[in-house]
């Protein structure tokens, strides 16, 4: 069964309310009166309706959360072993993974525990502005656990395979009694097994009775159009596996993106200072500009103030999982220059001269100014 969160259309920190409100559009949706005779949306609406029965329920969604959907069938939501034999790769596990876990309460008189559900994992990918905005594909390196392919994961030596637990007869779960003025059973975790109803006589070499192996693994990661800096990918099912055939946890690709030396995004609009001169601003000009799709016109009119603001429509950052871009804003930077030959500043003079506007006289020089000063 695809993951429940997945099925409803929600984030894992999802609120119970918007749970509910997922799960009543999705039902609406593949309710078996509106799809007659659709047997693939009948089997969705019944897997469906097993989501949210989980989710809605906070005890339930705390073990799926932790042990996937072993935690919340009928084998109960225990954790796996640890290390039965100590030390070794177990350690390692401990150390690199935050442990397996073993023991825990085991209510009622469900059978063994399932396998333990492997760890999430998290990596940092970089990419460029380009690549967030088009999308791309990355490797992706991650140190993991992977099933251990000597004994296919049963944790198991060569020709042989777990055998039921003598000390609980494979339930997992042993019982003690107390006597007294009322007789008390309580249930726990079989000792022994940890909880699984199986032993490992002969451990395989390889993995050490963990059904795991530590390992570098490289994961083609699809990043989709539209990505900002700081978001987080979700990949199913690609995080650690478990001990002794649990299933995998999940992997998170946290984004880094790269700032561009002449674009700043802001949402899904992108935003970008030209500048350009005085008499380009007076008197209008067209040059071609660079734009992440390419060269564009841009058409300054005569007269434009500082400051002003061109939009070039659709040339944004595209909606992720969705249609259509933001726009690519121009903000106009006039530049006064600084410096000026005299046939410049001459003809800025004369144009001065001809609107009426007073400006400093021309300098004289250094030694014209200290004539003047003792005169």
């Amino acid at each position: 069964m695809a993951d429940y969160y997945e099925l409803l259309g929600v984030a894992r920190g999802a609120s119970p309310d918007e749970i509910k409100k997922a799960y009543r559009k999705r039902a609406r949706e593949l309710h078996p009166d509106a799809n007659p005779g659709d047997k693939a949306a009948e089997e969705q609406f019944k897997e469906l309706a097993r989501a949210y029965e989980v989710l809605s329920d906070a005890d339930q969604r705390a073990r799926y959360d932790r042990f996937g959907e072993a935690g919340v069938s009928g084998a109960g939501g225990g954790q796996g072993p640890g290390d039965v034999f100590g030390g070794g790769l177990g350690d390692l596990f401990d150390a690199f993974f935050g442990g397996a876990g073993g023991g825990g309460p085991f209510g009622g008189s469900r059978g063994p525990a399932a396998p333990a559900r492997g760890q999430d994992l998290e990596v940092v990918a970089d990419l460029s502005f380009v690549q967030a905005v088009f999308g791309t594909t990355l490797p992706v390196n991650v140190r993991t656990a992977v099933a251990c392919t000597d004994c296919n994961g049963t944790g198991a030596g060569s020709g042989t395979k777990p055998v039921t637990c003598a000390d609980c007869s494979g339930t997992g779960q042993v019982r003690t009694i107390r006597q007294g003025l009322i007789q008390m059973v309580s249930t726990r975790p079989c000792p022994r097994c940890s909880g699984t109803g199986q032993v490992i006589v002969t451990p395989c070499p390889t993995c050490h009775a963990e059904g795991r192996i530590v390992t570098e693994k490289t994961y083609q990661v699809d990043v989709p159009a539209g990505v900002d800096n700081g978001s987080t990918l979700r990949l199913s099912g690609r995080g650690a596996v478990g001990p002794r055939g649990g299933g995998a946890g999940d992997l998170y690709v946290h984004l880094r993106v790269s700032r561009h030396e002449r674009f700043e995004r802001d949402g899904n609009d992108l935003v970008t200072v030209v500048p350009i001169s005085i008499a380009q601003a007076a008197l209008g000009a067209t040059f071609p500009m660079s734009t992440l799709d390419g060269e564009e016109e841009l058409v300054v009119p005569a007269g434009t103030q500082p400051g002003r603001q061109f939009v070039l429509r659709g040339r944004g950052v595209p909606q992720v999982q969705g249609r259509g871009r933001g726009d690519l804003r121009v903000l106009v930077q006039v530049e006064v220059p600084t410096k000026l030959s005299a046939a410049e500043s001459d003809l800025l003079r004369r144009f001065a001269e001809e609107r009426g506007e007073a400006v400093h006289p021309p300098d004289k020089g250094f030694f014209s100014r200290v004539k003047s000063a003792f005169t």
